[in-house]
């Protein structure tokens, strides 16, 4: 669906940004879908120069697949989530962004996500993709739990999950551990075998290049590799420590997202497993619930100023 630059009316602007990608969806006020974008990377742990051109890029697509151009991202509500913004730096750099459109209501990945989830209704959300964390939201009360970054956090995350075979591979290859499949698979997709071109290639690897070669774990699990099975079951331990803790506030929905969350589940307690529902939305639907909440409560304190 296409739509005039000359149409009247609020449009709406989802962004789910995280550490490897961020997606956005431009929607009108009555929810009709006009355009949706894809971008880089939008944590601004990694540059707030490399998060805004990721955020402006894939808004630009959303506006071209709706027949609008750049001047129109002034008729924009905005709302985001983030990778980082948990963070009060960086909340604070994103907060004073000299933005394009006509508002912007900041909050983090992790909150869009569980919103999204639950239709905007309570309940608990992991995320397991290239970093990993945890939000109940229930009557009102909040627990998030991780998203404390890469490399001091985000443990059963892509990039968690990426460098544990790096460094299990660099074990076997000093003789340090027993053979692993893992070092055939890390030698075919880096091209090659040699220990120094391994650590050269990731002698400055970002989350998201870790986060890459996350799935050769699992295929090297499905094969019955020791080495990766004992990598899954410690990155799904965190998981599960996670998913109990939010248990606590009695969620009455869980669900898992993410790229490895679908391979991460039949590794988790039993528990865990059973109390699983579909997410009903993605986060970038999440962010918009988000931007129409902000709005009403922005106008409702308009008018209480006002009277």
């Amino acid at each position: 669906m296409s739509i005039s630059s000359g149409q009247q009316g609020p449009l709406y602007l989802g962004i789910d940004g995280g550490g490897s990608k961020c997606r956005v969806v431009l929607v009108t006020a009555d929810n009709q879908l006009l355009g949706e974008g894809l971008g880089g990377p939008a944590n601004p742990l990694r540059g707030m120069k490399v998060a805004t051109d990721s955020i402006l890029t894939a808004t630009q697509q959303a506006l071209t697949a709706a027949g609008m151009t750049f001047n129109d991202m002034a008729r924009l509500i905005v709302g985001a989530g983030l990778a980082g913004v948990n963070m009060p730096q960086y909340f604070k750099l994103f907060s004073e962004w000299k933005h394009p459109f006509a508002s912007f209501h900041l909050t983090t990945d992790l909150h869009i996500a569980c919103i999204g989830a639950h239709d905007g209704a309570d309940g608990a959300v992991i995320i397991a993709g290239t970093g990993s964390c945890g939000l109940a939201d229930v009557k009102g009360q909040l627990l998030d739990i991780g998203g404390h970054g890469f490399p001091c956090g985000d443990n059963g995350s892509g990039a968690w999950f990426g460098m544990q075979m790096v460094h299990h591979v660099l074990l076997h290859k000093d003789k340090l551990a027993p053979q692993t499949l893992l070092s055939d698979l890390l030698a075919e997709a880096v091209g090659s075998t040699a220990t120094l071109d391994i650590v050269s290639h990731f002698m400055h690897a970002t989350p998201t290049i870790y986060a890459k070669y996350a799935p050769l774990v699992f295929v090297a699990a499905e094969q019955g590799d020791a080495t990766a099975l004992q990598i899954i079951e410690q990155g799904a331990a965190y998981i599960n420590q996670i998913a109990l803790k939010l248990f606590e506030l009695q969620p009455p929905r869980f669900s898992m997202i993410g790229g490895l969350a679908h391979k991460l589940v039949p590794y988790l307690d039993a528990q865990v497993q059973q109390q699983l529902t579909p997410a009903l939305a993605a986060p970038e639907f999440g962010a918009i619930w988000y931007a129409r909440q902000q709005q009403t409560l922005l106008h409702s304190a308009q008018l209480a100023i006002v009277n």
